[in-house]
């Protein structure tokens, strides 16, 4: 007689990983600058699209991949595998090129990931410093990040891919203008936008960020929300909203759940990511962060909410 299975089914705290900032800070650094380096080289070869989003990431059931470049009439993509933990360059010509991602400096990453391309008949140049950042160290001198931690890569990703999953569900109820949910290499965070429809102050611009990449990321009102692995004064994971132009009454608007508050500094709204992780329903309380501080947006900012939004 066969033994007897059981089923074990994921907890949340499984399906939903820790991933305290100290523990893979250095990490974080070095794989920031890695998605970089590939995202720049989508930046530098795909046809300019409406707020950039020709430049994002998108999470895979591996990783993160650029999605299909174009290189004249050939087309290639590259994608950060964290289950085999390597970098994987493919060709419609039925090429490949891999890179082992293991503890490496930006500058060897950088070298690897060119000698790759060049490898394979794809020439392309990049602006080799960073952005969105404080260290402007460009990636063929950077020597300093070199830390990658397997584990927490791939807890990073796992996070990215829920955080994909239920954002996903709540951009489904909006017929407006809506970002792909993809994912911004600059300051590293995932992100779904709504638009009202209505264009938009001109942007003052950010730090380390030109003003003309801002003023085109924000040319029209937005409502957007996301996850960030955290980073200088936000010590924590956090998911986040906020709304440009920002109307009044919005830091003041009731949200939910009672863990989210209004940061000042960061002039948007966050959630720390263990108020969701922990939560008898994970998905449930982020849904009710998202609908929450759009309907701050959209209410405070009189949008046209019955025109935009799915009954």
């Amino acid at each position: 007689m066969a033994a007897e299975r059981t089923l074990t089914l994921p907890t949340h705290t499984d399906v939903w990983p820790s991933l305290p900032l100290a523990a893979w800070r250095d990490t974080y650094a070095t794989l920031h600058m890695w998605m970089q380096v590939i995202g720049k080289i989508r930046l530098a070869l795909s046809p300019m699209m409406c707020h950039w989003w020709q430049v994002t990431l998108y999470i895979t059931p591996r990783g993160l991949t650029t999605s299909p470049i174009p290189y004249g009439t050939r087309i290639f993509q590259i994608d950060f595998d964290f289950l085999d933990h390597k970098l994987l360059i493919q060709t419609a010509d039925g090429e490949t090129r891999s890179l082992a991602l293991v503890p490496r400096s930006v500058a060897d990453f950088y070298r690897e990931t060119m000698a790759a391309l060049r490898s394979l008949g794809i020439e392309v140049r990049i602006w080799t410093t960073p952005v969105e950042v404080e260290d402007r160290t460009p990636f063929e001198q950077d020597d300093k990040h070199a830390a990658y931690d397997p584990e927490y890569a791939q807890r990073c990703w796992r996070v990215l891919a829920q955080a994909t999953r239920v954002l996903t569900d709540f951009r489904s109820r909006f017929i407006g203008k809506v970002s792909p949910v993809h994912f911004f290499w600059g300051a590293f965070d995932l992100a779904v936008t709504r638009f009202s429809g209505r264009p938009a102050p001109k942007h003052p611009g950010a730090p380390y960020l030109a003003k003309f990449v801002a003023r085109e990321a924000y040319s029209h009102e937005v409502s957007s929300c996301g996850f960030w692995p955290g980073g200088g004064a936000v010590n924590t994971p956090v998911f986040y909203a906020y709304a440009y132009p920002e109307p009044e009454g919005f830091k003041r608007y009731p949200i939910q759940p009672k863990e989210a508050f209004y940061s000042e500094e960061m002039r948007e709204f966050l959630l720390p990511y263990d108020a969701v992780r922990t939560a008898e329903s994970p998905d449930q309380v982020l849904l009710g962060f998202l609908q929450s501080t759009y309907e701050a947006a959209g209410n405070l900012g009189k949008w046209d909410r019955a025109a935009i939004e799915r009954a």
